[in-house]
C-alpha cells in the first residue's frame, strides 16, 4: 500500500480524484481570456464614442453604438472569468465555456458593421474555442 507524506492513503486519493484540464481546455481558456479581454476593450471603446467605429450603411443588423458597448462590456467580463474558470477542470465551467463562446460569436457576427476584420478573427477565435471544449479530455485507456 503507497502512502503519500502525511501518511493516509485517503489523502492520496483525494488528490488524485481531482479533475485537471486537458490541454485542449487551457488553450480554450487562454482563448476566452484573450477575446473577453478584447471585447472589453471593444466596449469601452463603443461607450466612450470613440471615433474608431464608423457603421456601414445599408445593414440589415443596425443597433446603437452605446448599446453594443455595454452589451460587450458585460459579455467580456463573464467570457473572461468562464475562462478563468476553465482551469478548474470542471464540466460545468466547459458547458458554460460553450455557451458563452457560442454567444462570442453572435455578438461578433452583429458587431461585423463596426468592425468587419477583428470581428472575424474573434469569430474565427470562439469557433475553435468551441471546438476545443466540445472535443473534451482524452481519457487514457489504461485507467
Amino acid at each position: 500500500m503507497a502512502r503519500n507524506v502525511s501518511g493516509t492513503r485517503a489523502d492520496h486519493d483525494t488528490v488524485s480524484s481531482r479533475p485537471s484540464p486537458s490541454g485542449w481546455t487551457v488553450f480554450a481558456a487562454v482563448l476566452m481570456i484573450f477575446g473577453g479581454a478584447m471585447a472589453i476593450l471593444e466596449g469601452i471603446a463603443a461607450i466612450a464614442k470613440d471615433d474608431v467605429f464608423v457603421a456601414t450603411r445599408n445593414y440589415v443588423f443596425q443597433f446603437n453604438l452605446t448599446g453594443w458597448g455595454w452589451v460587450h462590456l458585460i459579455l467580456g467580463i463573464v467570457i473572461l472569468l468562464a475562462g478563468c474558470a476553465l482551469f478548474t477542470g470542471a464540466l460545468w465551467a466547459r458547458a458554460v465555456g460553450v455557451l458563452l463562446a457560442g454567444l462570442g460569436v453572435v455578438a461578433h457576427f452583429l458587431w461585423l458593421p463596426y468592425y468587419p476584420f477583428w470581428s472575424l478573427v474573434l469569430i474565427a477565435m470562439y469557433i475553435i474555442v468551441i471546438w476545443a471544449l466540445c472535443a473534451g479530455p482524452q481519457r487514457d485507456a489504461r485507467a
